[in-house]
This record gives C-alpha cells, sequence and structure tokens, in this order.
C-alpha cells in the first residue's frame, strides 16, 4: 500500500479507532496513547518500513496492506495502550472478539494479533513513550482553567476531546500533534470559542496560555483560526 492509499483511507481508520475505543470503554488517556501510536507514528511510519523491509518481510500483513489489516492495527495500538496505563489490561480475547464483529472483510486469529504486535512495534521502533502527547497537556490545561477562571467551568472536557478527534481526520491537521503543548493550548481555547457565550468572553483566554506555556499569541491565534475551520467546515 503506498502512502497515498494510506491517506485515502485516513477517515474510515480513524473513525473504526474512535468506536473501537468506545466499545471497549477505554479511558481517554488510553484512547489518546493509542490514537498517538496509530495516526501520529505508525501510519507515517509505515510506507518507510515496508519499503526498507523490501521483499524481506515475511508477513502476509504488510503484501499488501488492506483497510482490514489496518483496522487490526488500529486495535493492536488500543491493546498496547491498555498494557501501558490499565493495571489489568484487556485481553487479546477481548480484542479479538471485537475484531470478530467489527472487522467484515477479513478474520484474524489470536495468532494474528500477536503477529501484528510484534509488527507494529517494529514499525514504531520500539519507542512507546506516552509523555509527551497532547492529551497530558491538554487535561492538565483545562484543570487549570477551571481553578483561575470561573467560566471554566462552562469548558467541557468531552468537546475538547471531540475537537482532538476531529483534528485526527486529516494529516494536514494532525501534523500539529507532533507540537502538543500548542495544541492543547489551541483546543483549549477553540472549546473556550465554541461553548462560552460571547457575552462572557471577559477572561484573558490567550494571555493566560501565553502565560501557562510560553506559546506565542500569535502562533496559538493562527492555529485556532485553522481549527475552527476544520470543525466548523460544512460535512
Amino acid at each position: 500500500m503506498e502512502e497515498s492509499k494510506i491517506e485515502m483511507d485516513r477517515v474510515p481508520l480513524v473513525e473504526f479507532f474512535i468506536q473501537s475505543a468506545e466499545r471497549l470503554q477505554v479511558s481517554p488517556i488510553v484512547k489518546y496513547s493509542a490514537f498517538s501510536f496509530l495516526a501520529d507514528r505508525f501510519v507515517p511510519f509505515l510506507p518507510t518500513f515496508i519499503q526498507a523491509a523490501g521483499t524481506s518481510s515475511s508477513s502476509w500483513l504488510l503484501r499488501p496492506v488492506t483497510q482490514s489489516t489496518l483496522q487490526l492495527f488500529a486495535l493492536i495500538s488500543l491493546w498496547i495502550s491498555t498494557k501501558i496505563h490499565n493495571s489489568r489490561p484487556l485481553s487479546v480475547a477481548c480484542f479479538k472478539s471485537l475484531a470478530d464483529t467489527s472487522i467484515q472483510e477479513q478474520h484474524f486469529t489470536t495468532r494474528n494479533f500477536l503477529e501484528a504486535e510484534v509488527l507494529f512495534m517494529q514499525v514504531l521502533n520500539f519507542e512507546i513513550g506516552t509523555a509527551n502527547i497532547a492529551f497530558f497537556f491538554l487535561e492538565d490545561l483545562w484543570v487549570q482553567f477551571k481553578g483561575v477562571a470561573k467560566v471554566g467551568e462552562l469548558i467541557s472536557i468531552e468537546v475538547c476531546m471531540d475537537i482532538m478527534d476531529l483534528l485526527y481526520e486529516k494529516e494536514e491537521m494532525s501534523v500539529h500533534f507532533r507540537s502538543p503543548k500548542s495544541l492543547a493550548a489551541s483546543i483549549l481555547v477553540t472549546s473556550y470559542l465554541i461553548t462560552v457565550p460571547k457575552q462572557k468572553w471577559e477572561f484573558p483566554v490567550l494571555a493566560w496560555v501565553n502565560f501557562v506555556t510560553s506559546c506565542k499569541e500569535d502562533d496559538i491565534t493562527r492555529l485556532v483560526t485553522k481549527i475552527l475551520k476544520h470543525v466548523l467546515r460544512p460535512s
């Protein structure tokens, strides 16, 4: 599968991932760590990995990469994330059961899951750190904002997470996850503009996020404008 093909399948893959996370009822930190593994690292690095492996790769999962195997890898990202964040990770049987009902075009065995996990880790070069993801910064900013501004109670973390989900749909927007602190600040400001009534726009939210994060106000303003155009675009 060429890089352009992976990009073309991005929206259904993101939708499958979100639906799977909801069905598994994982916590937000599990979901967004897995999202980072899948969309920020695995999908962008996969074409290079396949090209470097050439004909030496013996895995049928990569010959070729199909929408079904991408869905399998989406489940793998969630499985790995539960191992990192949950004291009792979800079992492979749980993920296989979900795959049996949600991946229509192909049947995957437990052995396939184990093979896919190894491949996934190889594509990531076994780098599965989660300390530098946007959700960590966003949650911290949201808690701080509620503590300093009365209008902070009007901002829902669920709205912030919905915005994050929408940003993952398009490659040109998801690249901003590479700058997690500025993205988190921009998402909070965007949520403020969407959910707080205009007559209550008294708190200097831009100056506050600049003070807390050291992100430049002009940079935040430009990114907020891009996010608003993306999330409020006609469907």
